[in-house]
């Protein structure tokens, strides 16, 4: 049976996505930081990928046969630290010492000292072209481990994307799997005023990529989308997940403002309310 029709599955990782919001708030919160815009537009995509569509134990993190998740937009931190505490990574504790001085769980995604992350980020265009490194030093061992990148929509506005992309194609890396959160709102500005981006799909497939879309908060068809991979023999995968930037937020969504803006203490009881909400609302 499908997994994206099967309710059980479905409902888990629409409560680890809750689960993922309600972290990164917190997390934020506490460190008067920024980017939780970022973090709540890529949580139900976390969800899925930690919920059953990455080979990953969190008991072994370095076993040469998982696979690999580069999170590109390592701005989006509290997000990928609250996703992989709630899989296992590391205990939950850690996310309420969240920019600590000292402390292991940076303000960007960081690998040193923290299991589950298999590269620094934060600089941005720099996620794909390890990525394609990495799945083709991986491609030729059995089973042959997958390699995803997570990055943003603003990232496509990077030469490097576009020379990684070319690379991909090249030596027909059918185990890279890219997902673009096409949330189209990038640090300034929105996408299609900044740097139009259109149409998106067809400039990666005339890469030579195999490409997907889907709804990047609608567990069924993100579901769905991932069971389908790889979407064709020899070619490097891309989903587009149209997503909203501070989802599940009402006055965070598709706003520049969010990218920046901490939550005080009155905001963050409103936006934990909302997310408890509508978790209640979806059962």
């Amino acid at each position: 049976m499908p997994l994206s029709t099967v309710p059980e599955i479905l409902a888990a990782r629409r409560a680890r996505a809750a689960d993922i919001r309600r972290n990164a708030l917190r997390m934020v919160h506490h460190a008067d930081a920024s980017h939780i815009g970022s973090s709540l537009s890529i949580a139900d995509i976390l969800a899925h990928l930690y919920g059953g569509v990455l080979r990953v134990d969190p008991s072994a993190p370095e076993d040469p046969q998982r696979d690999r998740l580069i999170v590109s937009k390592g701005h989006a931190a509290a997000g990928v630290y609250s996703a992989l505490a709630g899989a296992g990574f590391f205990p939950l504790e850690w996310l309420a010492r969240y920019c600590d001085d000292g402390f292991v769980l940076a303000g960007h995604v960081t690998r040193k000292g923290v299991p589950g992350v298999e590269l620094s980020t934060g600089s941005l265009g720099h996620g794909l072209p390890v990525a394609v490194g990495m799945a083709f030093a991986l491609r030729d061992r059995q089973p042959v481990p997958r390699v995803f990148a997570l990055l943003s929509d603003g990232e496509c506005d990077e030469g490097t994307t576009w020379e990684s992309a070319l690379i991909a194609a090249r030596y027909a890396l059918d185990n890279l799997v890219l997902i673009i959160d096409y949330n189209k709102i990038q640090s300034l500005g929105r996408v299609e005023d900044v740097l139009p981006l259109e149409p998106l799909a067809d400039k990666w497939r005339a890469f030579g990529w195999a490409v997907r879309e889907a709804q990047g908060h609608d567990h069924a068809d993100l579901a769905a989308a991932f069971e389908a991979l790889p979407y064709g023999a020899g070619k490097p995968s891309l989903l587009i997940a149209h997503t909203v930037k501070g989802k599940g937020v009402d006055y965070m969504e598709n706003t520049v403002r969010w990218h920046y803006k901490s939550p005080n203490d009155e905001q963050l009881a409103e936006a934990l309310r909302q997310i408890d909400s509508a978790e209640e609302g979806s059962r």
